[in-house]
């Protein structure tokens, strides 16, 4: 016969305080990282080659993707359709036609060294 465990012990290998704790560690860094947003369509073999250039980072950023082919992105397909892949960084242009992993790795870096002086 298996022994009953309280429901009141039932959540105290992790305290509430501590998973909040955690909880709000994450998020605050998530909330720090940048956004990487890459413009494309489907296919598009120059955009897999540099998203898979860029790999070694995507741990430093979070990434979007936006179709310029669906419905609603009228604007970016004409902005960028002879472009792709167009990337922005936090919403400010970035970098086109390829990827270019010296550049991403200089803005990065700019960027963390500014993040990390506003703490």
């Amino acid at each position: 016969m298996s022994a009953m465990i309280p429901k009141s012990r039932l959540f105290t290998k992790y305290p509430r305080t501590y998973l909040q704790n955690y909880i709000g560690l994450y998020s605050n860094q998530l909330s720090k990282l940048p956004t990487l947003t890459l413009y494309t369509k489907d296919p598009c073999p120059l955009c897999d080659e540099a998203k898979e250039k860029l790999k070694p980072f995507e741990h430093r950023y979070i990434f979007e993707q936006v179709d310029i082919t669906a419905e609603g992105n009228e604007t970016f397909h004409k902005l960028y359709r002879y472009d792709i892949p167009v990337f922005h960084f936090n919403g400010e242009f970035l970098m086109k036609h390829r990827a270019d992993t010296d550049f991403m790795e200089k803005v990065l870096k700019d960027y963390e060294k500014k993040i990390s002086n506003k703490s």
